[in-house]
């Protein structure tokens, strides 16, 4: 142990630690969770003191030689390097004061090493004088909150949805030529390809992807300038809009000084937004996980139209069982950023006059929640979405045994009468086809056209479309041919709401 010294006193330090006292009282004070403050959150306060110590020297307030001793070292806390030596907990003072006060001390330390001093003989740089220069807890830190949460969405998050659109899509153009019955309200209704409804699955990982896009603008602006209130007391007037240049070239996004600093100190909206666009992100790729484990069902008692890579073991009572894993990490992953989100949310409330005390607390929720987000929907991608098999041959007897095919019979013989048609062949375990032609509605040829399921999956084409290669395979398989309706068993079982909804 060595002893340091702060405004309060001497306090015992670990020899090897590159911290200081302040860093050891807080770390005393607050054994709490045991979680420190997140990994990319520490890199991007490095990012910030390498921004702040350059835009410093520019400005002529530091002297290069302790300039380029404390960009190295940030560069090096930046990078990931040094990240045992951030023990302070999350639930600590809510400006997140120690945790700046740690990365000040560490850097000072760390600058004396580099510069080949001993520590006993005195810092090279002082860790508030030097590495502190021109800045407050109450704007750096807010400041490293936005530059980090938005380097995570753009390199964490974003690549990771990127991936798994592109996996998603990959598999609608496998499954293009699979008709299947369509499902609103969990119960049938009209034909669309697997290809169709996998596309829209696609589509909502785009979505997701640029609402992330979204979120990192919203980061843009940032508090640094401001130091303790906003009004930018003992910093020069233009290190700000220096630091965020430097940001922007270090990260290649477009930061900016916040045009308002009252605002950008005393409100998180920004992060609230933020949380916001990250809730949207679980919502859509919990649909989605919930969705093929839905389709997957079975293997023999439900849909099962989709066949799940089998990871492992799913009981250890009933051999041979496979359960969704992946589906259901998804989901969990899902739920766990929802509640994430909402405390974001409270803490955005929790501001009082100049300053939001609950700093720390966003930090660790944001990053937790991008961090679960991205890898989940990787191993998602990879382990669930690329192994994917679909059962044709299955949704094709689904398809053909749903009485919502008569939808395609509507604009032929009216609502009411279509209607009449699938409740008499549900209750008298008819096919709509004998229904029909027993009533003498439709002549046969017609209605054998209305009643072809891949026609009904591509209504508005033009006459003489031409079929894709994947419609072309299904045609000649017989897709188009409606096969019988369900037996005397089925149509003996209760009506079940076939008209309530859509």
């Amino acid at each position: 142990m060595r002893t340091e010294i702060d405004s309060i006193g001497k306090v015992l330090v670990p020899d090897e630690a590159l911290w200081g006292a302040s860093t050891q009282r807080a770390v005393g004070n607050f054994p709490i969770s045991g979680r420190p403050m997140p990994p990319a959150f520490i890199r991007g306060l490095g990012l910030v003191k390498l921004a702040a110590a350059r835009a410093n020297v520019e400005l002529g307030r530091l002297s290069a030689d302790k300039g380029r001793l404390i960009q190295e070292a940030a560069r090096e806390i930046a990078a990931g390097h040094h990240g045992a030596q951030f023990p302070v907990d999350v639930f600590q003072t809510g400006s997140g004061t120690s945790t700046n006060t740690n990365a000040n001390e560490v850097i000072a330390h760390r600058a004396t090493h580099l510069a080949g001093a001993v520590v006993s003989n005195g810092l090279a740089v002082h860790p508030n004088d030097d590495v502190n220069l021109g800045q407050s807890s109450n704007d750096v830190i807010p400041t490293a909150l936005h530059v980090s949460v938005a380097v995570a969405l753009r390199q964490e998050l974003g690549p990771a949805l990127v991936a798994l659109a592109d996996a998603l899509e990959a598999k609608s153009a496998d499954f293009a030529g699979i008709v299947k019955i369509g499902r609103t309200h969990l119960m049938d209704a009209t034909p669309l390809t697997l290809g169709q409804e996998f596309s829209g699955y696609a589509r909502q990982v785009r979505k997701a992807d640029q609402r992330v896009r979204r979120g990192i603008a919203a980061l843009s602006e940032l508090a640094v300038g401001g130091t303790a209130v906003g009004t930018g007391l003992n910093t020069h007037p233009e290190f700000a809009a220096t630091v965020c240049r430097i940001l922007s070239e270090e990260t290649g996004i477009a930061f900016q000084e916040a045009p308002n600093h009252f605002e950008a100190q005393a409100a998180r909206d920004d992060c609230v937004e933020v949380a916001g666009v990250l809730a949207a992100v679980a919502a859509s790729l919990t649909k989605i996980a919930n969705d093929l484990r839905l389709l997957a069902s079975g293997p023999r008692a439900g849909f099962a139209e989709l066949r799940l890579p089998s990871m492992q073991p799913g009981s250890s009572i009933m051999p041979g069982k496979v359960n969704p894993v992946l589906c259901e990490m998804m989901v969990q992953v899902g739920l766990y950023t929802q509640g994430l989100v909402q405390t974001v949310m409270a803490c955005g409330r929790e501001g009082q006059l100049e300053l939001n005390a609950t700093l720390p607390l966003i930090a660790h929720c944001l990053h937790e929640s991008i961090h679960c987000l991205a890898a989940g929907a990787r191993v998602f991608a990879e382990k669930c979405v690329a192994g994917l098999e679909a059962d044709a041959a299955r949704c094709h007897a689904l398809m053909e045994n749903s009485l919502m095919l008569v939808t395609a019979l509507t604009p032929h013989l009216g609502y009411d009468v279509a209607a009449s048609v699938a409740k008499e062949a549900f209750a008298n375990g008819k096919t709509l086809r004998e229904v029909v032609l027993g009533r003498a509605l439709m002549d046969a040829s017609a209605l054998e056209r209305a009643l072809d399921p891949l026609a009904m999956t591509r209504p508005n084409a033009p006459p003489g479309t031409p079929l894709t290669k994947a419609e072309q395979v299904l045609e000649n398989e017989g897709g188009h041919i409606l096969a019988p309706e369900p037996g005397p068993a089925e149509a003996r079982s209760r009506e079940r709401g076939m008209l309530g909804g859509d």
